[in-house]
């Protein structure tokens, strides 16, 4: 590849594609209880497809996968076992506290390599995690007064 260090990266960002089996229990999930945004859309007969979905810098994609039909996949397990997916954030103690009002339970909040970390798996098992860089020692656990 050619590329003169002055140029622009021409990859400017990755963005996870999730096949979920429901489009609709999928974004009650992200949209209510982790406060993403719909940025883009397809519709097809009145029916969302695939959308993109937005929370400050990050972003993920949805598609619900076709069950009969051309293009058809059913997965043996859960779409999203085995996958993880880390977001990097200023405070994950505050996406925590966030999504508990939300009403989902997120893991307990935890030191692990420098970093609070909190973690939720979507309802087809794509594991999500939360983290921001503290100083804090190594397996340190989150209270409600602070550690």
């Amino acid at each position: 590849m050619n590329s003169n260090i002055n140029d622009e990266p021409n990859v400017q960002q990755a963005v996870p594609l999730f096949s979920v089996s429901n489009m609709e229990e999928s974004l009650n999930f992200y949209i209510d209880g982790l406060g993403f945004t719909i940025t883009n859309k397809w519709i097809e007969d009145g029916k969302l497809l695939w959308c993109w979905l937005q929370l400050g810098g990050a972003a993920v994609m949805l598609q619900e996968f076709r069950k009969e039909g051309k293009n058809s996949w059913a997965p043996k397990g859960k779409p999203g076992e085995g996958v993880s997916i880390n977001f990097q954030c200023k405070d994950a103690i505050a996406i925590y506290k966030e999504v508990i009002t939300r009403g989902i339970q997120p893991k307990k909040p935890f030191v692990g390599n420098g970093m609070w970390v909190t973690g939720i798996s979507d309802p087809d098992g794509y594991r999500l995690f939360f983290e921001s860089i503290t100083d804090m020692p190594e397996e340190t656990e989150y209270t409600r007064t602070g550690t």
